[in-house]
């Protein structure tokens, strides 16, 4: 493909789903596991082949702890690819 030419959905055969952040109160992320987390996402936009993301859920979820209100996010990036990369399993 040249680099002028729009890749479109028709090339995409291959979707990875990476979440970032947890909405879990019960089990908070350490600052490592967010980092690793990143990570993934790093590796699939920048890696060969390169992914691109073409589209994203963002789940919210509230919590009323004793007095004090909890609010987590997590949002799950859909990263499509040309084919399937070799570094996933």
């Amino acid at each position: 493909m040249n680099k002028q030419e729009k890749a479109s959905l028709a090339d995409i055969h291959y979707i990875k789903l990476v979440p970032i952040g947890s909405v879990n109160p019960n089990s908070p992320l350490s600052d490592q596991a967010k980092e690793e987390q990143a990570a993934v996402l790093n590796r699939c936009l920048n890696d060969y082949p390169r992914g691109r993301i073409i589209g994203k859920d963002i789940t919210v979820g509230k919590y009323l702890i004793g007095e004090h209100e909890l609010t987590m996010e997590k949002i799950t990036y859909h990263v499509g690819f040309a084919r399937k990369p070799s570094w996933e399993q």
